[in-house]
């Protein structure tokens, strides 16, 4: 009798595994001993380029205009983020992607694009196949490790076989209530933070393991969010305890950055117990919180830029600049608009020269460059 498939065997039999994985990612300090001709110098780059390190760019549809071609000729963007709408099948993707590649080659910045997607797992995915369970299935599992392990090497076999990069996953949120904003579409491991904690970092791991760096998100937490808030929609404000938000929220980070996750997204509800004035990522205080008490060292990105949370923080260009201020390696421009992109790379170009600290910018641009070139 044929002995069945390993779960190695199983993912790259079936459609997720496609052509096959990468090489396992490098940490950030393996990455800047890499040959200086890796790295570029930020003195060398226009105000455009070196912006561009710290912006995220979308396309609506299949097709990329040419306005976002030319931005990554040229040098102004970080990478991309792809949707639901920009992919019709594996293989029209993935010579997308390779279009994207051939255009970056002639960019003064040598390090590869970020090409990123939600590929959380149940009905969060961008791409078809692996991983199919959601985290609340995971987690409810009778084998939580085995199935969080093969999710996370499902989730990178998937995206490394196309030529992506970057998944903006695990949700390490613990959600409180069934049917809240975290469970309603099965995004978070359990109501445990133990649990969470244990299914993230394995999911992170494996997943890692495949080339393809991880996302934890949202910190400090989404978790205590109520059915209706929804940080893409509305403001939201919790009021959670510093101290809950610390023991619970915030656990499943510490085994994620013990892990060795790559990126941590910041949420964009206020948390009064934190910094009642500003959004998490906005706020250098939880930014602090992130980097100071938690230790994390890899990249920070924000969530949607264009999210309704943000709504009374004025255009496209004070939002981006506002973020970097805080602490933001990442702006994310995820409304499919090339010019949402290019709004933000101009208003970060110019704040360099004004409001915004040069020499925190470009240390933040330059673990954004570390993390590419361990890709």
């Amino acid at each position: 009798m044929t002995p069945p498939l390993s779960r190695r065997g199983a993912l790259i039999a079936g459609a997720a595994a496609l052509a096959g994985g990468l090489a396992p990612a490098a940490g950030a300090e393996a990455a800047l001993r890499l040959p200086m001709a890796t790295r570029p110098r930020f003195s060398a780059l226009s105000p455009l380029q070196r912006a561009g390190q710290c912006v995220i760019h979308s396309y609506p549809g299949l097709t990329p205009p040419a306005s976002l071609m030319d931005a990554i000729k040229q040098g102004h963007t970080a990478g991309v983020i792809f949707f639901g709408e920009n992919i019709q099948n594996l293989s029209q993707i993935e010579g997308v992607i390779n279009q994207m590649k051939t255009a970056h080659a002639s960019s003064p910045v040598k390090a590869p694009l970020l090409l990123m997607t939600d590929q959380e797992g149940g009905v969060i995915r961008r791409l078809p196949g692996e991983p199919v369970k959601s985290a609340k299935d995971v987690g409810a599992s009778a084998d939580p490790h085995y199935w969080a392990d093969f999710t996370g090497s499902g989730a990178g076999l998937n995206l490394a076989g196309i030529g992506m990069n970057v998944n903006l996953a695990p949700v390490l949120d613990v959600y409180r209530k069934d049917g809240d904003f975290t469970d309603q579409y099965e995004r978070s491991y359990s109501k445990s933070a133990a649990a969470v904690a244990s299914c993230g970092s394995t999911f992170i791991t494996a997943q890692q393991a495949e080339g393809v760096a991880a996302t934890a998100k949202h910190f400090p937490g989404l978790g205590p969010a109520t059915a209706s808030q929804n940080t893409d929609l509305r403001a939201v404000t919790i009021s959670t305890s510093a101290s809950s938000l610390r023991s619970v929220d915030e656990a499943p980070y510490r085994d994620a950055i013990a892990a060795g996750v790559k990126l941590v997204m910041l949420s964009w509800a206020v948390y009064t117990a934190l910094d009642s004035a500003r959004p998490a990522g906005l706020s250098p205080t939880v930014v602090g919180e992130l980097r100071n008490r938690l230790g994390f060292k890899g990249v920070t990105v924000t969530d949607a830029l264009e999210a309704g949370a943000l709504s009374s923080y004025g255009s496209t260009s004070q939002r981006a600049v506002k973020a970097a201020a805080a602490g933001m390696d990442l702006i994310l421009c995820s409304a499919r608009s090339v010019s949402q992109g290019d709004e933000a790379v101009a208003a970060l170009a110019d704040a360099l020269g004004d409001s915004l600290d040069p020499t925190a910018f470009d240390a933040a641009a330059a673990r954004v460059n570390a993390l590419r070139a361990g890709l």
